[in-house]
């Protein structure tokens, strides 16, 4: 049974992800100081979830560790949205906040399992590779004000992502910098040095298989895995048309709204 602290912070983080909510951060007695701690109430956390959005994890966020920081992040189906031409997200400061990264699918499942996977072997697991954004947004009303592992609980600021077009397979698949054009309609078109966080777009996958594997979690054939963004966070107008071009990997345009959220004590 899980320690009562965890579920009930699991509980509380739940409800404000599937009402749209946010507020303070949780009781001195429920706030995690370590990962094993965060990483039970997040996990407890997408059980709950899932149960009041009736939908299913779908996959993960995730990077390599850095220093003492383990990137990890629950996906849920509800929350995938496919090449939408409208995209609707919770604002933060009244701008929508997101990441730039791929997307890879896995087209079979890796089992959790006594040794370690290969990078061949995870290479070989990949169905397809698309581009996305990730949509950022804390359960916490003051989120610069609390710690890593009050993050890490509430799932690193996600909040769903947007699922674009599938790039063909390069012979280079660390997909490690490309020319990141943004041209939002009526605004100066901004072009950023897109360069993955860890310099290789599938290191945080290679990272995740086995993370997960040692708990004895596995991933299935469909999941889907985001791996870092290439120019960390970026903040965007509402109401207007923006095109992404990720260099000669792709391109895609929508529309951001804004989903209004409450405050909960």
């Amino acid at each position: 049974m899980l320690n009562p602290d965890i579920e009930q912070a699991a509980q509380v983080l739940a409800s404000r992800r599937f009402h749209q909510q946010v507020g303070p951060f949780l009781p001195q007695a429920q706030r995690p100081n370590n990962f094993n701690q965060a990483f039970a109430i997040q996990q407890a956390c997408a059980k709950h979830y899932s149960q009041l959005a009736s939908t299913a994890q779908i996959g993960w966020k995730c990077a390599q560790p850095n220093g003492d920081k383990t990137i990890i992040g629950a996906l849920f189906e509800s929350e995938i949205q496919h090449q939408t031409t409208i995209c609707p997200l919770a604002s933060t400061d009244g701008k929508a906040l997101i990441e730039p990264e791929l997307c890879f699918t896995l087209k079979s499942d890796l089992p959790p399992r006594a040794g370690a996977y290969s990078q061949t072997e995870i290479d070989d697991a990949i169905g397809s590779t698309r581009l996305a954004l990730e949509l950022i947004q804390s359960r916490y009303e003051a989120p610069k004000q609390g710690s890593f592992f009050d993050a890490l609980a509430d799932g690193l600021l996600n909040q769903g992502v947007w699922l674009g077009p599938e790039i063909k397979p390069a012979t280079d698949v660390s997909y490690s910098e490309f020319e990141l054009t943004i041209a939002v309609q009526g605004e100066p078109i901004q072009v950023l040095a897109g360069k993955h966080q860890d310099g290789h777009a599938r290191a945080g996958l290679y990272w995740l298989v086995n993370f997960l594997s040692q708990r004895g979690i596995g991933l299935s054939k469909g999941q889907q895995v985001i791996t870092g963004s290439y120019a960390g966070v970026i903040s965007l107008p509402f109401d207007k048309i923006i095109h992404f071009q990720y260099g000669k990997l792709g391109e895609f345009q929508l529309e951001f709204r804004d989903i209004k959220i409450a405050h909960t004590n």
